[in-house]
């Protein structure tokens, strides 16, 4: 197994990267020469931007009168949406595997 960042597995660095915002930014710039974890400590900085992006948008539209209460439960199941996901990416890349996102992974695997 290859080892990474902090002398951890390259598997584990990668899952890691997916637990917080801030581990995806430590796993990203402190990694130097493992594609693998730089490429999943981007995509999952990524997914957090946007994630936030796309809550800030629907928090402004949940003041909306009447309509809100619609905003307020997308915002809900968009924030289980991106628990499962995290969930999903951690043990998909604990077990070795690379999963590719829309969009998301084609930026990362350029800049990784």
């Amino acid at each position: 197994m290859k080892k990474a960042t902090f002398g951890l597995d390259e598997n584990i660095a990668a899952a890691l990267s997916y637990i917080t915002f801030i581990a995806g930014l430590i796993f990203y710039f402190s990694e130097k020469e493992n594609k693998t974890v730089r490429f999943n400590a981007l995509q999952s900085i990524l997914i957090c931007v946007a994630v936030a992006v796309i809550e800030i948008i629907l928090s402004i539209l949940a003041v909306i009168p009447v309509l809100g209460w619609i905003f307020s439960i997308i915002l809900g199941l968009l924030g289980l949406a991106y628990l499962v996901l995290t969930i999903y990416l951690i043990v998909q890349t604990y077990n070795g595997k690379k999963v590719e996102l829309p969009f998301v992974s084609d930026i990362a695997e350029k800049n990784s």
